[in-house]
């Protein structure tokens, strides 16, 4: 870290917000004009709409992930987390990975912190559950899901395969269908190379306490998405929640008991709890109270956006919709940042802030190999798709969207040998414990019960 005294912009969080509002502000602003400092506690920016294809190995893990110190040349990227925020000495402290945790002086700050997994006291999630908001979490995901076929293949306990072949997933938005769709399409595919394994032996079971999935696309779409998962195979539950999973025991509301090793919880977002330390104005869901102006509410040089971030929605309250709020997906995050980028700056040097205002262009899905669903928002004209047209757009539109051309060309590239390749379906279980191994043939041998027989005589 160095120490400058030019003033320091800190970006807390380097997620779809922070990362593009760095590139923004280091690309409007004058040479050596501010320091630019980000700091998150992962060294890269996560493009979470690929986490269901990464754990359909459709896309390479590395691929999904972009790399901060390559992507904001020119800015500190400390590896850390900001644990509070002394608005009155504008001061920051900072918990790095190792070491103790140490202040960090500013003059203007980004807050974004993103979102992390909503959750709920329920018996058993915490030990069971598996979440989707990172590619660790994607790729721990598939490893387990073929570890399960690898079980089942393997045993005659009935119970025990039963239970391995059973795969719920609690929550129908995007990130709920789109992985389970996806992971569907894996299993599927994957069950092909196993001689006790066929796709009618498993169970997948999409629950959801909605009454209905995919509510980002419409009735229309989500209902064609719900019927396309159903011809599937898929059973799903709505209207509905999970009462426990303790030991894999899983009780719906509805009465539904099942077993299971794989629960995946992707049952929507909240913002980041870390908010609460930092003594902002928070909205009644805990997110930052920002202007239209993504300045935070009573200051001029704060700025909040994206998932952790209660921004009025301008275009939406212009077309009579009272009391609206930007939605938190990546749509609004990208294009957010830039507007924040831009009044950071203009902050600095003591110009208007411009007032961020958008309007939704609608919303793409995939729910597996050539299987999707888009709604396109063209003025007051929407237009849906579903089935492989969709699918194309929305691999055009994220493949497009995901940051810099060097991820975008190794997406594609991924793309284009999958239509000439075959999936892989191997487990990489064991890189989760990469040293167990190493431990057995290094660890001492235990001693002859004899020779420990006349050492206790000895003694």
């Amino acid at each position: 870290m160095s120490t400058t005294e030019r003033p320091r912009i800190l970006v807390v969080g380097g997620g779809y917000v922070g990362l593009y509002a760095a590139r923004r502000i280091l690309k409007k602003m004058r040479y050596a004009e501010a320091t630019v400092t980000v700091v998150d506690p992962r060294s890269y920016m996560t493009y979470q709409p690929f986490l269901p294809e990464a754990a359909a190995g459709s896309i390479s893990p590395r691929h999904v992930v972009v790399p901060l110190r390559r992507v904001v040349r020119g800015a500190e990227v400390l590896t850390g987390r900001v644990t509070s925020i002394d608005q009155d000495r504008k001061v920051a402290t900072v918990a790095p990975l190792v070491g103790e945790a140490y202040e960090l002086p500013f003059d203007y700050l980004v807050v974004a912190l993103g979102a992390v997994s909503r959750t709920f006291p329920i018996p058993g999630l915490a030990e069971q559950g598996i979440g989707m908001k990172g590619v660790e979490e994607a790729i721990g995901l598939r490893n387990h899901v073929l570890e399960q076929l690898d079980k089942a293949d393997s045993t005659t306990d009935e119970d025990v395969r039963r239970k391995a072949l059973t795969f719920v997933f609690v929550g129908g938005g995007f990130a709920g269908a789109e992985t389970i769709g996806e992971v569907e399409d894996m299993a599927r595919d994957a069950a092909k190379y196993y001689t006790n394994v066929k796709r009618e032996d498993m169970r997948f079971i999409l629950v959801d306490a909605a009454d209905k999935i995919l509510p980002e696309v419409g009735p229309q779409l989500g209902k064609w998405g719900k019927e396309h998962l159903e011809g599937r195979g898929v059973e799903i539950y709505l209207s509905t929640s999970m009462d426990s999973c303790v030991d894999g025991h899983v009780v719906l509301k509805n009465g539904l008991e099942v077993d299971s090793n794989t629960i995946v919880w992707t049952a929507g977002v909240k913002p980041n709890p870390a908010l609460a330390r930092f003594g902002l104005p928070l909205g009644p869901r805990g997110h930052v109270d920002t202007a239209p102006t993504l300045q935070v509410q009573g200051t001029d040089y704060i700025w909040a956006a994206g998932d952790n971030a209660q921004v009025p929605d301008i275009a939406a309250r212009k077309a009579g919709v009272e009391n609206a709020w930007c939605p938190p997906n990546a749509q609004h995050a990208l294009r957010q940042a830039k507007v924040l980028g831009d009044n950071v700056v203009s902050g600095m040097r003591g110009f208007p802030q411009k007032e961020y205002a958008h309007a939704n262009k609608g919303a793409v899905a995939g729910l597996g190999l050539h299987k999707g669903v888009a709604m396109i928002v063209m003025g007051k004209m929407k237009i849906k798709l579903k089935g492989r047209l969709a699918w194309y757009m929305h691999r055009g539109y994220h493949g497009l969207a995901v940051p810099t051309w060097n991820r975008k060309i190794r997406v594609f590239a991924d793309w284009t040998l999958a239509m000439f390749l075959k999936r892989e379906v191997v487990s990489l279980g064991a890189m989760e414990t990469p040293r167990e191994e190493f431990y057995e043939a290094a660890k001492p041998a235990p001693a002859p019960a004899a020779k420990v027989e006349e050492k206790a005589k000895a003694s």
